[in-house]
C-alpha cells in the first residue's frame, strides 16, 4: 500500500490505496516515516498518491481504536520536514484529515484541479497533530487556519492556490512532470548548498 522508488537523487513515496480513498493504518504511517527518515541523501523528495484521493486521513477503525491521537502521525510530519532536500506533496485529489500533516511539511505543495482540503477536527471531537496548526497558520494565516480547523469548511484547490496552501495546480497527467519541473534546479545543485537554502529560507 506504500510504494518507494529511488532513481538517483530523486525518492518517490505513493499512497497506494485507491479503493480506501488512500486511508492510512498505523502500519502504513510508520512505513512513510520510516522512508521520510531513510531519504536524507535525496535532492528531491516528492509525496504522492493513486486514484481520485491523495488520502482521506486515518482509517476509520484504526482511528476510533487510538490511532487518531498516535504520535506517529507526528513523527512523520517531522520527519519531512526534517529533510535537507526538496520535498514536494504532488496532491492527486483530495487531502483531508491528519494526512495534513504529511504535505504542510513539505516545501511545496502541488494538486489537481479537482483536489479538496479539509480538516475535520472539530466535529469528530479530536484535536489536529501538534505541528498541524502551526504550519498551516505560516501558509494561511490565522483565520484561513480557523476556517478549516474551527469552522471545518472544505476548501477547493482554485481557493487553495489563492491562499497559498498550495503553490501550483496541474492537471493529472501532468501532475509528477510539474513536480519534476520544479525540482529541476535542485537536483542540479550540490547537496549541501540544497540543504544551505532550505535552512536560509526556513528561518523566522
Amino acid at each position: 500500500m506504500i510504494h518507494s522508488h529511488q532513481d538517483g537523487d530523486v525518492w518517490t513515496v505513493t499512497i497506494d490505496r485507491p479503493d480506501k480513498a488512500g486511508a492510512l493504518t498505523r502500519d502504513m504511517l510508520v512505513e512513510l516515516s520510516e522512508l521520510a527518515e531513510a531519504a536524507q541523501t535525496a535532492k528531491l523528495f516528492i509525496l504522492t498518491g493513486t486514484g481520485k484521493v491523495f488520502s482521506a486521513g486515518a482509517d476509520l477503525d484504526a482511528a476510533r481504536a487510538g490511532l487518531a491521537t498516535d504520535p506517529v502521525w507526528e513523527r512523520l510530519s517531522t520527519a519531512i520536514a526534517a529533510l535537507p532536500g526538496l520535498s514536494i506533496a504532488a496532491l492527486n485529489g483530495t487531502l483531508a484529515g491528519g494526512a495534513f500533516g504529511m504535505a504542510l511539511a513539505c516545501d511545496l505543495r502541488i494538486a489537481v484541479p479537482t483536489a479538496n482540503f479539509f480538516y475535520p477536527v472539530m466535529k469528530r471531537g479530536f484535536l489536529p497533530q501538534p505541528s498541524d496548526p502551526r504550519r498551516l497558520r505560516a501558509l494561511i494565516g490565522p483565520s484561513r487556519a480557523k476556517w478549516i480547523l474551527m469552522a471545518g469548511q472544505k476548501v477547493d484547490a482554485t481557493k487553495a492556490l489563492d491562499w497559498g496552501l498550495i503553490d501550483q495546480i496541474a492537471p493529472p497527467d501532468d501532475l509528477m512532470q510539474a513536480a519534476m519541473a520544479l525540482g529541476a534546479d535542485a537536483l542540479s545543485a550540490d547537496k549541501a548548498h540544497i540543504a544551505a537554502i532550505k535552512g536560509l529560507a526556513d528561518l523566522g
